[in-house]
């Protein structure tokens, strides 16, 4: 019994340690006028200068989520030599897609122009984003129209890692879920991918990583992560691999098995994580050149 409380008492005394990282800069806004999501926080090492910087966007279905929401990551990449990003951004319905896509570049924007300032090397950028976050990463690092707009040249990105997302290719995502319903005799949902992204075939098309991807456009090179068993998931990083291998970008999907949905995004950065291991050995080699 005396050992069991001993336990329970220095596991207590552990908690502090095993706590989120917290911001060496936090609450730092982007946008004029200050918008409440508009922000972002920043995670570094003790003395850091002209380090890689990580960004990171979060998901959420691009209606909810938010920057704080991050579990193990600013620890594993700031252990790592890292500075960390993390973004906040207006969300569905009080903004249009198009918005979403502008803040995170303006946010990206912001990062460029000062994260020297807090130790990290404005030429040295690899975004990454879970879910509705993976979908706004891959554009924004494909589709140079909206950096181009903020001063932010591809030449700063060195990769991108989008996790598990479903939507580099809008209109593939948008007639297989509702192909999957209508044979099965199921509504057509109020308020799905078809709403979210426009609801005209134009825009399906534009809000598409793959519509975008060319070469000589300085698209830096993918490390495409979702889990394995999930088959939409699976089909649409494969269909943004080819895409890009196509157009001579490197680009890698990565399967992860015996996960899910939540859990990739909240075992990012746990030591024996096998796509973590696969985040590192991706950047270090985006590093070198």
């Amino acid at each position: 019994m005396k050992h069991l409380l001993f336990l329970a008492a220095l596991l207590a005394s552990l908690t502090p340690a095993l706590a989120q990282l917290q911001p060496t800069a936090a609450n730092i806004p982007y946008g004029d006028p200050v918008n409440p999501r508009m922000k972002v926080d920043i995670y570094a090492p003790p003395n850091a200068k002209s380090l890689p910087v990580v960004f990171w966007i979060h998901g959420g279905g691009w209606q909810e989520g938010d920057r704080t929401s991050i579990q193990l990551k600013p620890q594993a990449f700031v252990d790592k030599g890292y500075v960390f990003v993390s973004t906040g951004y207006r969300l569905l319905p009080e903004v249009d897609m198009v918005t979403l896509f502008r803040d995170i570049a303006k946010s990206l924007g912001w990062v460029h122009a000062n994260i020297a300032k807090h130790g990290g090397d404005p030429t040295r950028i690899i975004v990454g984003g879970h879910s509705a976050g993976a979908q706004l990463a891959a554009l924004i690092c494909i589709d140079d129209r909206y950096l181009k707009a903020e001063g932010v040249p591809f030449s700063a990105l060195k990769g991108c890692f989008p996790v598990d997302g479903d939507t580099y290719d809008v209109p593939a995502m948008i007639e297989t879920a509702e192909t999957r319903l209508r044979v099965h005799g199921f509504p057509m949902p109020k308020q799905g991918h078809r709403v979210k992204f426009g609801n005209t075939a134009e825009l399906h098309r534009d809000y598409s990583a793959v519509t975008h991807v060319a070469k000589g456009k300085g698209i830096p090179p993918f490390l495409i992560l979702h889990v394995a068993d999930h088959p939409d998931n699976t089909m649409q990083a494969r269909r943004l691999e080819g895409v890009l291998k196509e157009s001579g970008i490197p680009a890698k999907a990565f399967g992860a098995r015996e996960t899910n949905h939540t859990r990739i995004n909240q075992n990012l950065g746990a030591p024996e994580d096998l796509s973590t291991k696969a985040v590192f050995e991706f950047m270090a080699e985006c590093l070198k050149k």
